[in-house]
């Protein structure tokens, strides 16, 4: 049965796959199939973005809505990082961190693993196969593993993990070594990711572009190039289908925002008090939720919220839960797939524009945190909303590349698809059969791209999402000029 490997490079730019950036990458890309046109799910942050890529669905289905968020169901009125050990005890109080079955989940019922290796944070590590403890597979993380025994044999078998650095080499390279050396020669699984945390994590230190940023970005490339190697010099190369993605794209920091001081000075009562305000920040980003009557929402809370965030010239697109009902101004959060029982009331993506930043990569945005010039996502510009897809295998054509818009969402339906498994069909993904050889690939896909406005007196705004069949993929969201 063919295999297949992917590989995350963590916020990587379908403009940084070059020669000069990432050499072996762009080999690879040149005798694989390229998507130009491939998105992730908003808001555009890791771990919301690790639970789609395992579950095929969108946030408001699988219950992860931000990095920062609020879970009803575990605390009702605490904003919680979504990090280790802390979805360790949402699981415990709540049954389930997500609320969608995953690649793991599924893959087992068939009698078949997933195992994940990974440096990045704990929490998007956690999210790769939450279940693993009774649903099989694996998670191998440098501070954790699933199921928990796993690593103290991890330990013993490659020696303590090292500490991590910037750029983040020396736990790339234990990783690969882990991979190479016990998952696929040892544990064989039918699914294998390896999550690399660059460029990512030098992004955010230093920005998009910069000596460090492109630095990170070579080091965790010639990492991908160990395990082409790996593969070709063990027979697995021809056998194995290879999917190369990022769970973002990226934008810099134009203007930080800090939401809290800005809304104490505007009056709002903000934080677990009568009246108040939760606000969960996500880089380009922000989730709000109100305190009271959480099972339904306080509606004049929020209506105050969206009407102060329309005056303020940082505030771009507005989305609120079906929950707290039509308010002027804001467009339904299930347009874009963020709705669901664990969404929150109101989303806020950072107004953007495409300038340039000072080493030539377009999209600048507010931003909930950090510092002007420095790399950020999550918010809903189409610099964050376009991220990296590419695959290359015995299922896949060769030399191609695919403008037809594509997702997250598409690759666990594309995996559980080219392993023989029909378990996709239900997921808000489809199968990019516009990629693969063979007789049951279509002969065309038609897409369709709407924009939905709205405006409350001099605001306005705009969100242009695409669909393919039923599958929908966000363009960008925005405030309009005026």
């Amino acid at each position: 049965m063919t295999r297949v490997l992917i590989v995350a490079f963590d916020g990587l730019q379908p403009s940084q796959v070059t020669p000069e950036l990432a050499p072996n990458l762009a080999a690879f890309a040149e005798g694989g199939v390229v998507f130009a046109n491939n998105h992730p799910v908003f808001p555009t942050v890791t771990r919301v973005n690790v639970a789609s890529l395992v579950t095929g669905r969108h946030p408001g289905v699988h219950g992860l809505a931000g990095n920062s968020l609020v879970v009803r169901d575990y605390e009702p009125h605490e904003v919680i990082d979504a990090m280790e050990p802390q979805l360790s005890k949402v699981a415990e109080k709540t049954g389930d961190v997500l609320l969608a079955r995953t690649l793991a989940d599924i893959l087992h019922d068939h009698g078949e693993e997933f195992i994940a290796v990974g440096v990045g944070t704990s929490g998007n590590a956690y999210v790769q196969n939450p279940r693993a403890e009774t649903c099989g597979g694996a998670t191998i993380h440098p501070e954790f593993c699933l199921p928990r025994p796993l690593y103290g044999d991890i330990i013993e078998r490659f020696g303590a993990w090292p500490s991590k650095a910037s750029p983040n080499l020396p736990q790339m390279e234990r990783a690969v070594q882990v991979l190479t050396e016990y998952v696929l020669a040892v544990r064989d699984p039918a699914v294998a990711l390896m999550w690399f945390s660059e460029p990512d994590s030098s992004n955010h230190q230093e920005g998009v572009g910069s000596k460090l940023s492109n630095g990170a970005l070579a080091a965790a490339d010639e990492q991908f190039g160990r395990i082409i190697a790996w593969l070709q010099r063990n027979g697995r190369l021809n056998e194995t289908d290879v999917i190369v993605v990022s769970d973002h794209g990226y934008a810099t920091i134009q203007a930080p925002i800090d939401i809290n001081a800005e809304l104490h000075a505007a009056g709002f009562i903000v934080g677990n008090v009568p009246g108040g305000v939760l606000v969960a920040p996500n880089g380009g980003a922000v989730l709000f939720y109100s305190r009271d009557r959480f099972e339904g929402a306080d509606v004049r809370t929020i209506e105050g919220l969206t009407a102060w965030l329309a005056r303020q010239p940082w505030c771009g697109a507005m989305l609120a839960s079906e929950r707290i009902g039509r308010i002027p101004g804001t467009l339904a959060a299930d347009l874009v797939g963020i709705d669901g029982p664990r969404s929150p009331d109101l989303t806020n993506g950072f107004r953007w524009d495409s300038e340039l930043n000072e080493t030539g990569y377009p999209g600048r945005t507010a931003s909930g945190g950090g510092s002007v010039g420095l790399g950020t996502h999550g918010g809903m510009s189409r610099h964050e909303l376009h991220n990296t897809l590419i695959v290359r295998g015995p299922s896949f054509v060769r030399s191609a590349t695919i403008d037809t818009p594509t997702g997250n969402i598409d690759v666990a339906p594309t995996i559980l698809h080219v392993l023989g498994f029909d378990d996709g069909e239900s997921m808000d993904g489809r199968v990019l059969g516009e990629a693969l050889s063979g007789d049951d690939a279509p002969q065309s896909v038609i897409p369709h791209t709407t924009e939905h406005n709205a405006e409350s007196g001099d605001y306005r705004q705009s969100v242009t999402i695409t669909s393919v069949g039923r599958s929908v993929y966000v363009d960008e969201g925005n405030r309009l000029p005026g």
